[in-house]
């Protein structure tokens, strides 16, 4: 600003004075001066503009690591899903094992007991036969010795 003040200065005293030169010398700072301006201002205009292209590197940077850091959430929540379900399909599985392991149990109980049943009315039958057996021998050793008590010399 100093400069362009003293280029009019002296562009105004060389012309008032008549002196060419010192007219040329202050129209030179002046312009000069003018060309400093103009190139502070391109210098600020272009620290500016840079300073805009790096804030909007900074946010598309940003916004990229928002997206890897959102699909990487999503990614674990994928997993986590996967997880869960791989986990409730394990326990239902495992639920229904259990199940068919508590059918079959039955079904073996079930039919351990109809053995049972089974091999108790076989023992019963097997004592009720050995009685009537029994009973019959005793019955004919009784008929034998009313047998021999009406007739002691016939042989049976």
């Amino acid at each position: 600003m100093v400069g362009k003040v003293a280029g009019r200065l002296k562009e105004t005293a060389g012309r008032v004075i008549g002196d060419d030169d010192l007219a040329r010398e202050g129209r030179l700072q002046n312009a000069e001066a003018d060309a400093e301006a103009e190139a502070q201002r391109s210098r600020a205009a272009a620290r500016e503009a840079e300073a805009e292209a790096e804030l909007h590197e900074e946010r598309a940077e940003t916004e990229a690591e928002r997206e890897r850091l959102r699909a990487e959430v999503d990614a674990q929540d994928r997993a986590a899903a996967a997880d869960a379900d791989r986990l409730r399909a394990e326990q239902e599985a495992d639920r229904a094992a259990a199940e068919e392991a508590a059918r079959a149990q039955a079904i073996q109980n079930g039919r351990e007991s109809a053995a049972d049943a089974t091999e108790r009315a076989a023992e019963a039958a097997r004592i009720e036969e050995a009685r009537t057996a029994v009973e019959l021998e005793r019955e004919a050793r009784a008929a034998e010795a009313r047998a021999d008590a009406i007739d002691p010399q016939e042989e049976h």
